[in-house]
Parts: C-alpha cells; sequence; structure tokens
C-alpha cells in the first residue's frame, strides 16, 4: 500500500485555514430554534382577532330596533238624546215639536196631469163657497165609449157652501187629456143659480178621441173671482 506523504508547507496551510474558519464562525449566532407550537398560536390569535373585527363591524352596520308607536284612544263626543218634559234649551232637553200642514196643495204641476178618483172625495173650500159630488147623470166614470163619438158628461152636485153660485161661477177644466176636447161650463142665467144647499145638475160636452186607450180628465168649480173651490168632478172613459 502507498501512503502519499504531503510536504509539510502543505499540512501547515491547511491547518491554518482550519483554525481560522473555526475562529470565525465561533462569534456567530447559532440558527434560531423553530417553535411549532408558537406559530400555531399566534396564527390561531391572529384568526380571532379577525373574527372579533367582522363581528363588531357587522354589529355597526346592522339597524337599530325603532319602537312602534302606540295607538292613542280618541275620545268620541257623548250625545245625550232629547227626553220628553226636558228643557228645550239644553242638550238633551224636550222632544222637538212637529208641525203639519193640513191646507192641501191644489195647484197642479206644470206638465203632470193628475186624474182625480171617480166618486166622492174629499171636501176643499170654506163656509161660503164648497161644493160636493152627489152622482154621476150621464157616462159613468170607465164606460166605453167608440172612437170619435160626441157625449155630454153631466155631474149631480150640491152646493154646501152659504154662498150662491151666480153670474161669472163656472164649472172649469183642472186637468187631463185635451183630447177629449174639453170644454168649460159658465153660469149665466138666473134660472141656473145654485143657492147654498141646493143640488143642480151641471154638464159639459165632450168628444172620444178616436185613438183606442183610456182617458181622462178632471173639472173643478171657480168663483167670479177665479178662485177654486170644492170637490173635483172626473170624467174616465175607454175608447175602443
Amino acid at each position: 500500500m502507498l501512503v502519499r506523504k504531503f510536504p509539510r508547507p502543505v499540512l501547515l496551510i491547511l491547518l491554518i485555514a482550519t483554525l481560522t474558519l473555526a475562529a470565525c464562525n465561533a462569534g456567530a449566532t447559532p440558527a434560531p430554534t423553530v417553535d411549532i407550537n408558537a406559530i400555531n398560536t399566534a396564527a390561531v390569535a391572529t384568526a380571532m382577532a379577525q373574527i372579533s373585527a367582522q363581528l363588531t363591524q357587522t354589529a355597526l352596520a346592522m339597524p337599530t330596533n325603532t319602537s312602534v308607536p302606540t295607538d292613542t284612544a280618541i275620545p268620541l263626543a257623548t250625545l245625550a238624546l232629547p227626553t220628553a218634559g226636558g228643557d228645550s234649551s239644553t242638550p238633551g232637553g224636550a222632544l222637538p215639536t212637529l208641525s203639519f200642514n193640513t191646507t192641501p196643495n191644489t195647484t197642479p204641476l206644470a206638465g203632470f196631469t193628475p186624474i182625480a178618483p171617480s166618486g166622492p172625495t174629499a171636501f176643499l173650500g170654506d163656509s161660503c163657497h164648497n161644493s160636493s159630488y152627489v152622482a154621476d147623470v150621464t157616462i159613468p166614470d170607465n164606460a166605453v165609449l167608440q172612437p170619435g163619438v160626441d157625449f155630454e158628461k153631466i155631474w149631480r152636485v150640491q152646493n154646501t157652501g152659504t154662498c150662491t153660485w151666480d153670474e161669472g161661477y163656472t164649472l172649469v177644466f183642472f186637468a187631463g187629456d185635451q183630447a177629449l176636447d174639453p170644454e168649460n161650463f159658465e153660469i149665466e142665467r138666473s134660472a141656473d143659480f145654485v143657492a147654498g144647499g141646493e143640488t143642480a145638475d151641471i154638464g159639459v160636452n165632450l168628444t172620444a178621441p178616436n185613438t183606442p186607450g183610456t182617458y181622462g180628465a178632471t173639472w173643478r168649480m171657480q168663483t167670479d173671482a177665479g178662485v177654486f173651490f170644492g170637490q173635483v168632478l172626473t170624467v174616465i172613459i175607454e175608447v175602443r
């Protein structure tokens, strides 16, 4: 076996170099040791801090609950009903007194044709001027007539007032079908005067319309001053 011998100078150089390197590493700081537990603890703390910050921001962003206003009861006014016999000057006093007009309105409305019922109705007049229906002398109500026939309607009436019907007193067409060609009856002769309490037959001439149907009209007595009085007299016929 061959052993190679280094020269002395070479060995000396190698020894010096080794000692030099050892001297340089003697003052250096040793490399830190890695602690795995410390790293895990730090990571957990960091995560918990982040979660806490997120929860805090979420809580700040959430709206606060607004209290719902409570309903306030409004008191209603108390109304007292009036009582009979109380004081009418105070609330809840006497019941109001109603009055009714017992005088009928005998003025016909414009464009309206009233037809009075057949036979006697209420007496409309005063102690001086009044009249009442007694009977139909000719052509009773609801009589059937042929078209175009002329006829005379006569009523029996009584002067139920105290004043005499003399010149100027008239039985006047009051309302109804103009197709009957209605006319009036005026008292002109003394022979036609009707004193209070007397009965007279008064009539008018009429014509049945040419068109079939039911027709009606009314008449009333009128004073020489133009005032209507007494009971309404009627004509009702059927043309066919």
